[in-house]
């Protein structure tokens, strides 16, 4: 993974989604800080940024992933870009020819709720029984929303191996979604105090 990468996410992160002050969050926890990673992963170069770093991380630790997907809408461009930047990576490799469904990492989000017309399907986009499949979020606080999405994959009949996520709150998410899923290891690019510290050194308002 490389550094310069991971520093300048942490960086953007750190400028554009993290604040200071009294916060009630959607868990109803009362917060000294504010963080909303989306206006990160929706900057043009964060979102770059956010793709190539969390391709490095299935590349590491979970080589074997068909696709990667999470629960809208913070998932959705951390899912777009991750499958973006496996392909950019094919191709840096193999300069002659198209590549193969196989040989990328594609991409399904999970609504909130199950469409009403059409398919009613609750994913959309890569799905194919028995995948190994890895989740992303952006923020992890209790884990009820990346426990959603792991669930709502799960019942799609595709296999969830790795749970990735941007930034880890360290607020018992973690254990919670370990516990969900046993068998799926659990990564964080940043924890909630790496943003802070970079924040604080940055001297952000």
């Amino acid at each position: 993974m490389s550094t310069d990468n991971r520093t300048a996410l942490l960086n953007l992160i750190a400028t554009h989604s993290f604040r200071l002050g009294d916060f009630t969050l959607a868990s109803g926890q009362k917060s000294d800080y504010y963080i909303d990673c989306r206006t990160t992963t929706l900057h043009a170069e964060g979102g770059r940024l956010s793709g190539l770093l969390l391709y490095d991380l299935i590349r590491e630790h979970f080589p074997q992933a068909e696709a990667v997907g999470g629960l809208t809408m913070g998932a959705d461009p951390l899912v777009s870009n991750t499958a973006s930047a496996s392909a950019w990576h094919f191709h840096q490799h193999h300069h002659n020819r198209p590549p193969h469904d196989n040989e990328l990492v594609h991409g399904f989000l999970v609504r909130k709720a199950e469409k009403m017309h059409g398919t009613g399907r609750r994913l959309e986009g890569f799905h194919k029984i028995g995948a190994h499949v890895v989740i992303v979020d952006d923020v992890c606080t209790t884990g009820g929303s990346t426990i959603t999405a792991i669930e709502s994959t799960q019942e799609s009949g595709m296999n969830v191996i790795g749970v990735l996520c941007l930034v880890d709150r360290e607020q018992g998410g973690r254990a919670n979604i370990e516990a969900a899923v046993p068998h799926a290891p659990f990564h964080a690019l940043f924890t909630a105090n790496d943003v802070r510290a970079a924040h604080i050194a940055l001297k952000q308002p």
